[in-house]
C-alpha cells in the first residue's frame, strides 16, 4: 500500500507545480477526517500530496470490478495509494464500507472522504451523503475540509490523462467540531447538519455553485 506514492509524488510535482493552503491545519497525530469536494479523478492524485502523513481514503467499490487490462491497472493504482473498497449499494454492504472507515480513525490515522459520493460532471458542489457525519460522529475525529482547484480543468469527465499547463490546488479549512453531537450519531437529522455544515465550508473554500441534490453516479465500464 502507498507504494505508488513514493514513485508519483517527485514526478508530479515536477511535471505539475501543484500548490497547497492550509496544510498547517491538518493535525500533526491523531484520528482526522479529510473531506474533500471531487471534481475528478485526479483528486486522488493530487489531494494528498501536500499531507505529511499517510491517508487512506475511501472509494466506491465499482472501480475496483473493471475487467481487462484497464480494470487491472485501476486496482493496481488505487491499492497503490492506500484506497479502501466501499459498498454505497445501501444496508447492511455500506454500513461496512463505514466500518472500515471507522477502523482507519480508531487506530489514529487519517481518512480521506469524498462526502459527494461520485465526483461532479459539471464542476458544481453538490449536496453531501451523510457518512461523512456518522464518521465525524462515531470516531469524535476532527474533520478538515478539503477544497480541489483546477482539477475540473486538468481532467474532465472522459480525459483519461490530466492535462499539463494547469496547475492543481488544495484548499485545507481550519478543523471542523462535532462535540456538540456526541452520541446523536442515530438522529437523522443531527447527521444532515453536520454534512450540511462541511459541504458549506467546502463551498466557501472553493467557491463553486452549490446544488442542492445529490450527484449522479455513471456506468463504470467493465471493458
Amino acid at each position: 500500500m502507498y507504494y505508488c506514492l513514493a514513485v508519483m509524488n517527485p514526478i508530479l510535482r515536477l511535471a505539475f507545480r501543484p500548490w497547497a493552503e492550509g496544510v498547517e491545519n491538518v493535525p500533526e497525530e491523531g484520528p482526522v477526517i479529510l473531506a474533500s469536494n471531487h471534481l475528478s479523478h485526479s483528486d486522488t492524485i493530487f489531494g494528498w500530496l501536500h499531507v505529511k502523513r499517510r491517508v487512506t481514503q475511501l472509494a466506491g467499490s465499482h472501480f475496483f470490478s473493471g475487467r481487462g487490462i484497464k480494470g487491472f491497472l485501476m486496482r493496481l493504482f488505487l491499492n497503490g495509494i492506500g484506497t479502501v473498497p466501499i459498498d454505497r449499494s445501501g444496508g447492511k454492504a455500506s454500513e461496512a464500507g463505514l466500518s472500515s472507515g471507522l477502523r482507519v480513525l480508531n487506530e489514529g490515522n487519517v481518512l480521506g472522504i469524498y462526502p459527494e459520493g461520485t465526483r461532479s460532471r459539471d464542476g458544481r458542489l453538490y449536496k453531501g451523503r451523510t457518512g461523512v457525519a456518522r464518521l465525524a460522529l462515531a470516531s469524535r475525529a476532527p474533520v478538515i475540509p478539503c477544497a480541489m482547484i483546477n482539477t475540473f480543468e486538468i481532467m474532465p469527465p472522459g480525459r483519461l490523462l490530466p492535462k499539463l499547463g494547469i496547475r492543481p490546488g488544495v484548499k485545507f479549512g481550519k478543523p471542523l467540531d462535532f462535540s456538540r453531537y456526541h452520541g446523536m450519531e442515530g438522529d437523522r437529522l443531527v447527521l444532515r447538519a453536520v454534512t450540511d455544515e462541511v459541504m458549506h465550508a467546502l463551498m466557501d473554500l472553493s467557491g463553486q455553485e452549490y446544488v442542492d441534490d445529490y450527484a449522479v453516479r455513471t456506468t463504470v465500464s467493465k471493458g
